[in-house]
Parts: structure tokens; C-alpha cells; sequence
């Protein structure tokens, strides 16, 4: 009998289905390419068993409807469905593995494990137990459109935590500043928010969706050196030219900025009280910046005193210094007069 040929098939796509379970098991989480490899050969043992006995998973069996013939093919195909979800799910993550970015498409990674799943779900529910999915998916749509009102802020970070991931906006580990101010080191993505580690040690949670309503400057991008500009005002009593000789040896002898691009001296503007200079230069990090400022202005210090070079007051203490003589000269003074005088 053409149910009597199949009957063989079936079980032995049982006791493969079951086989590879355990061998799974045994692998342990520790060796992902073992588990693989493991996964690929029995699902490819069960495929091949299906193919010679002439059996389709994708097709309702009408041959074995009751008994335990009838929880035989049942466990079949369901034991063959669940290894090709596992099959599929152990390549995407040795595939991201490979590119060395697994944290980096962890939001990627769990949606496509959840989109495998549904699908191996709803394959296993039509083809195995003959439930319409038709009606299913109906109801199901339903549900989704209650459950997406009643979590609209949740979906909202979802799919913004989605959208900041494929379009690679920052990376973990990279530095970044928001329009708000906010700046700090990426160290976590995750469906509902990213975490920033600032400069103070502290872990700020962002939510995705405000994440990304925000304008936001990538300061790791293309590289993780950063540029530091640092005014300093001498006094308008020396030549410019050997002021600027004086700070290209400051940052000529500092061990903290980046020689390549070279530093810049800029003399930004003279009058008949001060000269503005800008030194630029470029650190290896942002996290380097403090500790270059500090010796550069040592720096400076120490050839001012060498090279006998002058520093200016700053602008504004200059403005107030005019305004308080100017309030001096105008208050009216006290005559002293002589007792009797008229």
C-alpha cells in the first residue's frame, strides 16, 4: 500500500530528527561551528530521506490520519521544520560571526530569527495540522493592529533602533555628540534604546526613537583622531612672525598630538593691545584631548619665559578695566574749602 511505503521513511526521519537534537545538545554553546555542521548533516539526512520516499513536508498528509502512524508523520514533519529553522538560524550567525560584527546586527540578527520562526511556525501549523492559515492570518492581523496602538511608543524604538542599525549611523565603540549636547562612547545597542559612556564615567539611556530625532556627529568617523583648537593672546609688543615661530616649536616639542596632518599656527587677528593666535592640532582620540591641551599650555608657558614673550589680558577684562576709569573720571569730585570761605 502506497501508506505502507512511507511508513519506513517516517520513522527514520524520527529517530535523525531526535539524533541531531541530542548531538546539538552536546556541542554545547561553546562551539557554534560544531553545531552547525551538526545541524546541516542531519537536516540534509531528513531532506534526502524525504526525496526518496516521496514524501512533502509542505503538503498535508491524507495517507496516515489517525493512530500512531498518524503521530509519526506528524513528529516527521515537525522535527524537519524545527531543523530547518535551526539550519537557517546557525548560518546567519556564523555568517555574522565571519564579519566580525555580531554585536553591531544584534538588532538585524534577532528580527530575522524572529521572522524564521513565525514563518517556520505558520508552515508547521498549515502543513502539519492542517489549520487554515488564511483565517489565521486574518485573526493574527487583527491582534498585531491592537497590540501596535497599545505599544505604539515600544514599536516606535523598534523600528527607529532598526532603522539607526541599517543605516550603520555609528558603530559599538564609536564616539558620538548629539544636537542636545549629549556626548559619549556607543557601548550598547539593543530593540529599545542605545547606551552613550560619557566622559564623566556615566551610562546615559537613550531611547531609539529620540535617538533618532536628533542631529548626531560621529566623532570616530573616518577615524578616531580629533581636532583641538586652542586660542592663546599675547601682547602687541612683539613681531607676529616670531610669535609664530615661537608656537610652531611649542607644537613641534608636544608628545601628545598627532604629527601627521601637521599642526597649525593661525594668526587670527592684531590690535594695538593684543595679537589673537589659534594653535590646531589633531589627537589620536577624544579621551587624549585633556591631557594634550595640558601640555601644550605648559608648553607655551615655558617659551614665553625662554623667548621673553608677553601674554595679553583678555578681551573682556580689558572692557572692563576702560569702563571703571571712565565711571572714575566722570564722578564729581569734593573741593575742600576753609572754614568762613564764601
Amino acid at each position: 500500500m502506497f501508506g505502507d511505503e512511507h511508513y519506513l521513511p517516517l520513522a527514520l526521519i524520527n529517530l535523525l530528527g531526535i539524533a541531531g537534537i541530542v548531538v546539538w545538545h552536546v556541542q554545547g554553546s561553546s562551539r557554534p561551528t560544531g553545531r552547525l555542521l551538526v545541524q546541516i548533516l542531519f537536516f540534509t539526512g531528513m531532506s534526502l530521506v524525504l526525496y526518496t520516499g516521496g514524501i512533502a513536508p509542505h503538503q498535508i498528509d491524507d495517507v496516515y490520519t489517525e493512530g500512531f502512524a498518524a503521530l509519526l508523520s506528524k513528529s516527521a514533519r515537525l522535527l524537519w521544520w524545527t531543523h530547518l529553522a535551526w539550519t537557517i538560524i546557525g548560518l546567519l550567525h556564523i555568517y555574522v560571526r565571519l564579519n566580525r560584527k555580531p554585536r553591531e546586527a544584534h538588532l538585524i540578527l534577532d528580527m530575522a530569527v524572529a521572522v524564521i520562526y513565525l514563518g517556520v511556525a505558520l508552515s508547521v501549523m498549515g502543513f502539519v495540522f492542517g489549520v487554515p492559515i488564511a483565517s489565521l492570518v486574518t485573526t493574527s492581523g487583527v491582534v498585531a493592529v491592537i497590540l501596535g496602538l497599545a505599544l505604539q511608543n515600544t514599536l516606535g524604538d523598534v523600528f527607529s533602533g532598526i532603522a539607526l542599525t541599517l543605516g550603520k549611523a555609528y558603530a559599538i565603540g564609536d564616539w558620538v555628540q548629539l544636537s542636545d549636547g549629549t556626548a559619549g562612547r556607543v557601548t550598547e545597542t539593543n530593540w529599545r534604546s542605545t547606551n552613550l559612556l560619557t566622559g564623566a564615567n556615566n551610562i546615559v539611556v537613550l531611547p531609539n526613537s529620540m535617538l533618532a530625532k536628533q542631529g548626531l556627529t560621529s566623532l570616530s568617523r573616518p577615524d578616531e583622531t580629533h581636532q583641538i583648537t586652542l586660542g592663546v593672546r599675547f601682547a602687541a609688543v612683539q613681531r607676529p612672525r616670531w610669535i609664530e615661530e615661537a608656537m610652531r616649536s611649542v607644537l613641534q616639542a608636544s608628545t601628545r598630538i598627532v604629527k601627521d596632518p601637521p599642526p597649525t599656527v593661525a594668526l587670527k587677528s592684531i590690535d594695538a593691545v593684543a595679537i589673537d593666535v589659534e594653535l590646531q592640532f589633531r589627537v589620536a582620540s577624544l579621551a587624549m584631548g585633556t591631557l594634550a591641551k595640558n601640555e601644550i599650555i605648559d608648553l607655551i608657558y615655558d617659551h614665553c619665559k625662554a623667548d621673553g614673550l608677553a601674554l595679553a589680558l583678555p578681551a573682556q577684562s580689558l572692557v572692563y578695566v576702560l569702563a571703571t576709569t571712565r565711571g572714575e573720571a566722570s564722578a564729581p569730585r569734593a573741593e575742600s574749602r576753609s572754614p568762613g570761605a564764601p
